[in-house]
């Protein structure tokens, strides 16, 4: 038995190489899209999404969300905020335009972010 706990001990002392190398996740972007035109949605977000510089730390989900006879609502949501809400009827309508707002509207909220509300640099009244 005490062969065993010296051998642990021997084992645990000794340096490991490691060779793992750590990988860096810029952004998730979730799809929780139902219809033909919430995939195409996801997909023309998805490629600007890409692009986006400094994404480290946030989390994007889209949610599509139908509405019986009229359609689907589809909502962008970052770190589980709301920032962009869409309504897409059942006809086929420009879906590449409404991605590029989107990603728009996503950029300004994450620029907001980026400011800390209770800096006293910046008051309320601009002084």
């Amino acid at each position: 038995m005490l062969k065993v706990v010296i051998f642990f001990l021997f084992i645990s002392i000794i340096p490991q190489k490691s060779h793992a190398i750590e990988v860096e996740i810029g952004g998730l972007l979730l799809d929780s899209t139902i219809s033909r035109q919430g995939k195409e949605f996801y997909f023309f977000f998805s490629q600007l999404w890409q692009d986006l510089p400094n994404s480290q730390g946030i989390n994007v989900q889209i949610k599509e969300q139908v509405i019986p006879r009229s359609g689907t609502k589809l909502t962008v949501k970052m770190n589980d905020k709301v920032v962009y809400i869409t309504y897409m009827g059942r006809r086929q309508e420009p879906i590449k335009d409404r991605a590029e707002m989107a990603m728009f509207i996503l950029i300004e909220a994450m620029a907001q972010q980026q400011f800390d509300v209770n800096n006293p640099d910046i008051a309320n009244d601009g002084w």
